[in-house]
C-alpha cells in the first residue's frame, strides 16, 4: 500500500510578504473595526507592516487619579509620567499574512507575561481568518479592561 502525504501549513510559521497594494485597504478595514466598536477605548492606533506580518497597537489616554502626586524621589514630574503612559502602546496583536486570493492570516495575541506573540484560534474555531476578526478579538481583551 502506498503512502500518501498531505502538507498541512503551519499558522505559526512563514507567510508571504505583505503587497504594498493591499496595506492601505488592511488598514482602512482594521480602522473602521476600531471606530464602529471600540471608539472613545483609544486615542489613536498603530498599524504598521513588515514583510509577512502587520502589528496592531493602540494608544490610550491614562486612567490615572486627578489629585495623584509623584513620591518626591520619583525621576519625573507627574506630566511626564502622564505623557510617558499616554504615548506607551499597548500591544494588540500580530497577523501573519498568507495569502491574497483567499484573504488567509493567522494572528497571536501579545502576552505581557513574557512579552511574545502567541499563536490563537479566531472565534470561528481555526488558525485562519481576517485582519478584522483578529483585531476585535484582540481590543476586546485588551481595551475594553
Amino acid at each position: 500500500m502506498a503512502r500518501q502525504y498531505m502538507w498541512v501549513q503551519d499558522p505559526d510559521a512563514g507567510g508571504v510578504k505583505i503587497p504594498d497594494r493591499i496595506k492601505p485597504e488592511i488598514k482602512r478595514r482594521i480602522e473602521a473595526v476600531a471606530e464602529k466598536h471600540f471608539k472613545g477605548k483609544y486615542t489613536r492606533l498603530d498599524i504598521r507592516f513588515r514583510n509577512q506580518f502587520c502589528y496592531i497597537d493602540a494608544y490610550r489616554e491614562p486612567d490615572w487619579p486627578d489629585d495623584w502626586q509623584p513620591p518626591k524621589d520619583w525621576p519625573e514630574t507627574r506630566e511626564q509620567f502622564i505623557e510617558r503612559l499616554r504615548n506607551t502602546p499597548t500591544h494588540l496583536c500580530r497577523l501573519r499574512h498568507y495569502s491574497d486570493r483567499d484573504g488567509r492570516w493567522s494572528f497571536a495575541f501579545y502576552k505581557y507575561s513574557d512579552e511574545k506573540y502567541e499563536l490563537c484560534i479566531f472565534d470561528n474555531g481555526t488558525f485562519y481568518g481576517t485582519p478584522e476578526e483578529a483585531f476585535f478579538e484582540s481590543a476586546r481583551a485588551y481595551l475594553e479592561g
